[in-house]
């Protein structure tokens, strides 16, 4: 079982973007010391809101960390909207939104009431988490969506080489992501199938093998909720395990603020980008800005280093490939409700945030949308459909010397990307 690294601005600091806080991260993960941080203080009604990480940062290159963030204490948005003064940690009813919120906030209402029978997303993670069924069974329970069960056929679990009995070593981080992102698939399509696939460690290798199973298996919606430093290994990842056409493959544009990290660098992938969202008296509801918590902390963005632009992104800045292309809620303070039984961590309902929210909803919101075209790339269907999409216009993740790198503005920008779903429109094709 893993421990959870010192979640300090050193500690965060990605291997790509700082070289000598690489030994400093090292020694910090092997004190297996925690802490939480904190939300943005300019909002006072969320700015108590604590949270860890769940899965220990990298240790070397090519291993990748999974974007979940867990509140561990203070009353996040949901609980200020509805006047509940419990605490967030309270592990005994839902802190978070729900799936009636995400889909009101994304104009999903409609679409995931009648659509998605017979489409199955796949969730990548590393590890096992031995009570994922049971703890999925509960989350449906609770907000009275169907029964998703390995004996109703609609939920099944295996390995990276799609063994139901050979499965990884069990890890109490990746089990509290894993929980997320199966929340998150049955919040937004409560009629999709759900295959979960379990890489044996949280190499990129292994975690790629895990990504061409879940596509031999027959899913079309492939969710992937972690990242790690750019390399040039990355345009073989890329042959390797995404280059899948008629695929939408959708990755965590990561959780470190400003600074690009792959597979969200990918040109075959969907990256998506973090918001924080709340409730508003506009006609939509809702409101959205660029989630960004602290200088090391809030919604990953920028220019990779390595990758090549796909032919798609018309952005002319940046000469290679650009993150995010969508976006959607992130922001641990205005997180989304998960129910974990699994480890020291996992005490039963609890609040998420981080990119690894963000890119399950997305990846349901296209097995909505339908099956992708036969040779499509689904990562391109925004581009040609930006008006379906709600702009985010406002708020940075850091610093940068190209604005819209690090700065949302009206149309395209870094951290959100060209926004987030207005129903399905942007994710046809």
């Amino acid at each position: 079982m893993r421990t959870t690294p010192l979640n300090s601005p050193t500690s965060r600091l990605r291997w790509h973007r700082v070289a000598s806080a690489v030994t400093a991260t090292a020694a910090l993960l092997l004190t297996g010391l925690t802490t939480a941080a904190h939300a943005q203080a300019a909002d006072p009604s969320t700015a108590k809101v604590t949270w860890t990480r769940s899965c220990a940062l990298p240790r070397h290159q090519g291993e990748m960390a999974c974007n979940a963030l867990r509140v561990t204490g203070g009353r996040t948005a949901f609980q200020q909207q509805h006047g509940i003064s419990a605490k967030a940690a309270d592990a005994s009813s839902p802190s978070g939104y729900g799936p009636s919120d995400l889909r009101s906030a994304y104009g999903l209402t409609s679409a995931a009431a009648s659509n998605g029978s017979g489409r199955t997303i796949a969730i990548v993670d590393a590890y096992d988490d031995p009570n994922a069924e049971s703890d999925l069974a509960a989350y449906r329970s609770h907000y009275g969506l169907p029964a998703c069960t390995t004996a109703n056929g609609c939920f099944k679990k295996v390995s990276q080489t799609g063994s139901t009995t050979a499965l990884p070593a069990p890890d109490s981080g990746w089990a509290g992501e894993i929980s997320l992102d199966l929340d998150m698939a049955s919040a937004v399509c409560p009629n999709c199938h759900i295959t979960l696939v379990e890489a044996k460690s949280a190499s990129m290798a292994n975690l790629g093998t895990a990504v061409n199973e879940a596509v031999a298996l027959g899913a079309k919606y492939v969710s992937n909720s972690y990242g790690g430093g750019e390399s040039s290994s990355d345009a073989s990842y890329d042959s390797a395990y995404f280059n899948h056409p008629g695929v939408a493959i959708t990755v965590s544009a990561g959780d470190a603020g400003y600074g690009a990290e792959y597979p969200a660098a990918s040109k075959y992938v969907t990256a998506v980008g973090g918001t924080r969202l709340s409730t508003s008296s506009t006609p939509r509801g809702w409101t959205e800005s660029v989630w960004r918590t602290s200088s090391t902390e809030g919604t990953g963005s920028g220019c990779s280093a390595y990758d090549t632009k796909p032919t798609w992104q018309t952005d002319t800045g940046c000469t290679k490939r650009m993150i995010a292309d969508v976006s959607a809620v992130a922001d641990p303070a205005t997180g989304v409700s998960v129910y974990d039984t699994y480890g020291a961590d996992g005490q039963g309902w609890a609040t998420y945030g981080g990119t690894s929210a963000s890119a399950p909803i997305i990846a349901s919101v296209y097995a909505l949308a339908g099956t992708p075209s036969t040779g499509s790339y689904p990562a391109k269907f925004p581009y040609a459909q930006t008006t379906a999409l709600n702009d985010v216009t406002s708020g940075s993740n850091g610093s940068c010397t190209t604005s819209y790198f690090c700065t949302a503005r009206t149309g395209y920008d870094g951290p959100t990307g060209l926004g987030t779903p207005e129903g399905l429109g942007a994710f046809t094709g």
